[in-house]
């Protein structure tokens, strides 16, 4: 049409120019059947002359051809990407798509009370992978053996494990998927290098726990002297009860406290988590950041534990031991105006690194299987005859009740005799005329029989009295200190022996409650707990760790509060009375070597029976000085015989050291 109108606008003139004529007899019917039908012919008779002399048909197949090859290859294009590369092209263009990725929060570090740290955090090159970014079996396969070939066939095998259980599907391939850790230098970078071009491979470097080398030098038991270790605990990585049991805070490559104050204090140590949006690419590389809230650090703790206290004690308590060639023993020392553990050391022991970085099973199949049980928290856990230790509170309890008074006294003269049944004194002849501060310096158990379940015309306090003065005590029931595992000890009752034993209870049966043997069972914190009362006049404190609670900055959150479990349950004469027995016991009683200290000090040795084949363990517990305590303390030796001869030397070692060279 443009051809058209360009030679009617060159050649002709308008054909309606004939309206200007003014002719009466015009009709535009006419004109159009006439005239333009005319024009047309013309127009188009030239457009095709002009036509065929500027287009030559010989170009139309060639300009056809061309066309048509593009169309074609176009098309096989968009057929091959679309039905044989779709599945992978819509894999790729899903790959590009934005992540929520969680930011690891660092724990928080362990002080002593002087601000010595106890642990710090390593940095750890960690492997995992994510299932559902890895690519198709035959390129998985692939990079599955490559990893083999650098970190060994062991971890090929076990990875190939853990992905044979998983879905791809489902929403568990999406959580990471740990491989291992504590990867050499040089072996991370590498895989560092290459896991750019494995889909879901990741490495990246977090940070574990390394304790502090607390420990004493020993050639040949190197390993069983850690101090801190029964303490602190030590982190691990998290299993599937632990998952469950946390829920979200916790990813399957985490690190969680296993034991001691890291597991007690989890929750102030972890800190808080951050999150970021990340964009990542079909590799499941992370290309930017997109949004970010930033992690909170773990609190910092700050311990009661005095290091060089503790140190000091496990140095004496440990050649102690050799020179016994024995191995199992407890020291606690605790200030007992508050109930903060200064020292805790329970022996044999065990390097918490081996579990912080990971421990094998052969490592662990020794210790499990060691017949001293390293792994076991004596201080806490351990549940023994009481002994004689526990003449104290019985003294205090027949004080109370009004059983006795501070003339009361009895007759020693070897034991007494119940039918056929006799019950003896340590020494044979006895103790002569024995009134209660002399029955608690020489342990005389004559007086405690009498006390106890009474004999002849007098009355004693009787099972059911007896039990109710050892709870006041703390006795049968944990004291909440701030570590996991602490048992609860047992005191036995009427009801318990009916239950259990089938056997009514007898007169014998409280008079070994009395002087600590038969079913009683107690820990050696308790025991340093309850000593505790008599150093401080009557008040009973919650035994604890923990002293400051920092800000990742070291800034003072949270100073511990001492708690009180109960106070004022024993009338403060009576309390004056059997300090004055405990006192006596350094001073003419079987712990007289202790006279020779700076300090004055007082306390009650014990010597628990507690097999028949096997020698008795050795208890002494006390606190100095005696006129303002600053000190409570109890030491078991575990079959070490006599408290007076084993225990004693012990804690008189210590407070030398502690009163003329360390205060």
């Amino acid at each position: 049409m443009f051809f058209y109108k360009k030679k009617i606008n060159n050649k002709r003139k308008n054909p309606f120019s004939i309206l200007e004529k003014g002719s009466k007899k015009f009709s535009l019917k006419d004109s159009y059947k006439t005239k333009w039908s005319e024009d047309a012919f013309i127009v188009n008779s030239r457009a095709q002359e002009t036509v065929g002399r500027n287009f030559e048909s010989k170009y139309v197949f060639f300009i056809i051809f061309v066309i048509s090859f593009s169309l074609f290859l176009l098309i096989s294009k968009v057929a091959y990407l679309q039905l044989y590369r779709g599945d992978y092209y819509s894999r790729m263009s899903e790959g590009n798509r934005i992540r929520i990725r969680r930011i690891e929060p660092r724990r928080g570090v362990i002080y002593d009370r002087n601000f010595n740290p106890l642990v710090r955090n390593k940095a750890n090159f960690m492997l995992y992978l994510i299932p559902a970014d890895l690519p198709d079996e035959e390129k998985t396969n692939n990079i599955l053996n490559s990893l083999g070939e650098i970190l060994g066939s062991e971890v090929l095998d076990e990875t190939q494990k853990k992905l044979d259980k998983i879905n791809k599907r489902s929403l568990e391939a999406f959580q990471p998927l740990f491989i291992t850790d504590n990867i050499e230098y040089k072996k991370a970078i590498l895989l560092y290098l290459k896991s750019d071009f494995w889909p879901g491979v990741i490495i990246s470097n977090r940070a574990k726990r390394e304790y502090l080398n607390y420990k004493l030098k020993d050639d040949e038991n190197e390993d069983w002297y850690f101090s801190v270790s029964h303490i602190l605990g030590y982190t691990g990585k998290i299993n599937q009860e632990e998952l469950k049991k946390f829920g979200e805070e916790y990813l399957p490559i985490d690190y969680i406290g296993k034991m001691g104050i890291e597991y007690f204090w989890e929750n102030e140590l972890k800190g808080k988590n951050g999150k970021k949006e990340v964009e990542v690419d079909a590799l499941g590389k992370e290309k930017k950041i997109l949004n970010e809230i930033k992690a909170q650090d773990g609190h910092n703790l700050v311990l009661s534990l005095d290091i060089n206290q503790q140190l000091k004690l496990e140095e004496i308590l440990a050649k102690t031991l050799k020179k016994l060639k024995l191995n199992r023993a407890v020291a606690i020392i605790l200030n007992p105006n508050n109930g903060e553990i200064l020292a805790m050391v329970s022996l044999p022991s065990y390097n918490n690194n081996v579990f912080a970085r990971g421990i094998n099973q052969k490592e662990y199949s020794f210790l499990i299987n060691h017949p001293d049980h390293p792994l076991f928290n004596r201080a806490i856990s351990g549940e023994y005859p009481s002994g004689s230790t526990i003449k104290p509170v019985m003294a205090a309890a027949a004080l109370q009740e009004g059983i006795i008074n501070e003339h009361t006294s009895f007759l020693s003269t070897g034991g007494i005799r119940i039918g056929q049944w006799f019950f003896p004194d340590w020494r044979a002849g006895g103790h002569g005329r024995t009134n209660v501060r002399k029955a608690i310096a020489q342990s005389v158990n004559t007086f405690f029989y009498y006390i106890g379940g009474g004999y002849d015309n007098f009355r004693g306090l009787g099972v059911d009295r007896i039990v109710e003065y050892d709870k006041l005590f703390g006795l049968g029931s944990q004291l909440g200190i701030d570590l996991a595992g602490e048992a609860s000890g047992f005191v036995p009752t009427r009801e318990w022996k009916e239950d259990k034993k089938g056997e009514r209870w007898y007169v014998g049966d409280t008079y070994h409650l009395a002087i600590g043997q038969g079913d009683l069972l107690v820990t050696p914190l308790q025991v340093v707990a309850f000593t505790s009362v008599f150093a401080n006049g009557g008040a009973l404190y919650r035994p604890h760790f923990i002293k400051k609670i920092l800000s990742s900055k070291d800034k003072i959150i949270k100073e511990s509060k001492n708690e009180l479990i109960r106070k004022d349950f024993i009338n403060p004469h009576n309390i004056q009375i059997v300090r004055e027995g405990m006192r006596q016991t350094v001073t003419i009683g079987s712990a007289r070597s202790l006279n020779s200290l700076p300090i004055e000090v007082a306390g009650k040795t014990g010597t628990a029976q507690w097999s028949s084949l096997k020698k008795p363990h050795a208890w002494f517990a006390g606190f100095a000085p005696f006129e303002n305590p600053e000190l409570a303390f109890v030491v078991l030796i575990e079959e070490g015989g006599e408290g007076s001869s084993v225990s004693v030397p012990v804690i008189k070692e210590y407070l030398n050291w502690y009163f003329k060279d360390y205060k």
